[in-house]
């Protein structure tokens, strides 16, 4: 007997990322440019993302840190 597939994890734009984390769309793009944060998929132009791995890059956000312009 086989099992089923596991359900896959609904995939997000960029913007409702942001929204869910509580940063701007660009600080999305810019964990991606910075490689903490890989796209899962695309709907046309847009890149989509699984939401736990944008709550994993966020957390390792908030755990790095800081540098200070001095």
């Amino acid at each position: 007997m086989t099992t089923p597939p596991a359900p896959t994890a609904p995939l997000i734009t960029g913007a409702l990322a942001a929204g869910e984390v509580g940063v701007a769309p660009a600080t999305i793009r810019k964990w991606v440019q910075l490689g903490h944060l890989a796209p899962a998929g695309r709907q046309g132009r847009a890149l989509l993302y699984r939401l736990e791995d944008v709550f994993a890059a966020e957390r390792a956000a908030h755990a790095r840190p800081r540098t200070s312009a001095t």
